[in-house]
């Protein structure tokens, strides 16, 4: 938005803010930075700045993506190609999708065949898999032809058969494999480490796991045993060290040894995150923030949003809208007719059919 305001510009080299401010009032748009560089965007063309507010590559695509190891993707008319920190196109020729790098690597697509390339953009593994994902622990990356799946190291050798009828990615030392309609782990050389019994799997999480048997939903570690009975109608993974259960239609928590620490109880429940304390919860159609003990920290609401954003949350009652805060306090009045959630810390309301935008102090801002 033009009124970003560019904080860690002000930190680089004595640069003013009112410098700042006036390089930034020509791009319709600046990102966030990411390994010093910002994206920015003006007449629906797009470039990078540097932290002091300096064109390093110039507002000539149709779309960029964030820095990644020294190197960004770029569209321009309709193909895509990688950058360097300099702006220097670094592959040899266009593709028809190129993904962000990841360890050194980055997948590319033409004609719906994928394939590998390096930092200079050399094609290190040929375009001929149908899917190729990302390389992100120990080197393998998942890969499917044919109709199967298996693992490719970051040579291109096809370390781990394509033989499976789907896979999860190497996150962790195990990876959740499926074959004959059931599911199992098997380890970086393939080895088959927990057998294949399971109706779902997921990845490993603190060193835990989502399985599925028999519609019942449980958690087992890396040898395969049991942290919870698979007695749950429902589970998600690990956030925060917690995760969400349901049993006889109520939502509870537990934490990764299995425990119970908030009961099932909720006829509604959000994940709890590693950036706050408190999760929304439903109980006969009244939104409520709760802490990680499970301690209410706001009053009711007819509704509220799951997460926060620029460190607030958007609640109704009634018909008025405000925003509360990760404690449960009210830091914007409910009086608003209408309210967006916060986009670069920035809100759309409307009362008395008026529309304006809000900074996360509920003062009147332009956009």
């Amino acid at each position: 938005m033009k009124t970003i305001t560019l904080i860690l510009l002000i930190m680089w080299e004595g640069i003013t803010f009112e410098q700042t401010t006036q390089k930034a009032k020509k791009y319709d748009y600046i990102g966030p930075y990411t390994e010093g560089f910002a994206i920015v965007k003006s007449n629906d063309k797009c470039g990078f700045i540097d932290f002091k507010g300096n064109e390093v590559v110039a507002l000539k695509y149709d779309e960029v993506q964030v820095f990644s190891e020294r190197r960004a993707v770029v569209k321009l008319d309709g193909k895509y190609s990688l950058i360097d920190e300099k702006g220097t196109e670094v592959t040899q020729r266009q593709y028809d999708y190129v993904w962000t790098f990841c360890n050194g690597r980055s997948t590319v697509k033409i004609d719906d065949k994928h394939g590998f390339i390096d930092e200079s953009g050399t094609e290190i593994i040929p375009l001929k898999y149908d899917f190729a994902g990302y390389f992100f622990l120990d080197n393998r990356a998942k890969v499917k032809s044919n109709g199967k799946f298996g693992f490719v190291d970051k040579n291109g050798n096809e370390v781990i058969p394509l033989k499976f009828d789907d896979a999860g990615d190497f996150t962790d030392k195990l990876v959740w494999v499926k074959t004959a309609n059931k599911y199992g782990y098997i380890d970086i050389n393939g080895i088959e480490v927990i057998p294949f019994e399971y109706d779902d799997a997921k990845n490993f999480n603190n060193n835990r796991a989502l399985v599925k048997l028999s519609d019942k939903y449980g958690f087992i570690d890396e040898t395969g045993s049991e942290i919870t009975p698979l007695k749950y109608d429902y589970a998600e993974d690990f956030h925060g060290n917690r995760a969400i259960v349901k049993i006889n239609n109520k939502y509870g928590f537990i934490n990764i040894n299995g425990e119970e620490l908030i009961s099932p109880k909720y006829d509604m429940a959000y994940n709890f995150n590693d950036y706050t304390d408190g999760t929304i919860i439903t109980v006969n159609g009244k939104y409520f923030l709760i802490n990680k003990n499970g301690k209410i920290l706001s009053k009711e609401y007819d509704y509220a949003d799951e997460g926060l954003s620029c460190s607030c949350i958007r609640v109704r009652l009634g018909h008025k809208w405000g925003f509360i805060n990760e404690k449960g306090k009210e830091i914007i009045p409910l009086k608003y007719d209408e309210a967006e959630m916060f986009r670069s810390c920035l809100a759309l309301v409307t009362i008395n059919n008026r529309k304006f935008y809000i900074d996360s102090s509920g003062n009147k801002r332009k956009k």
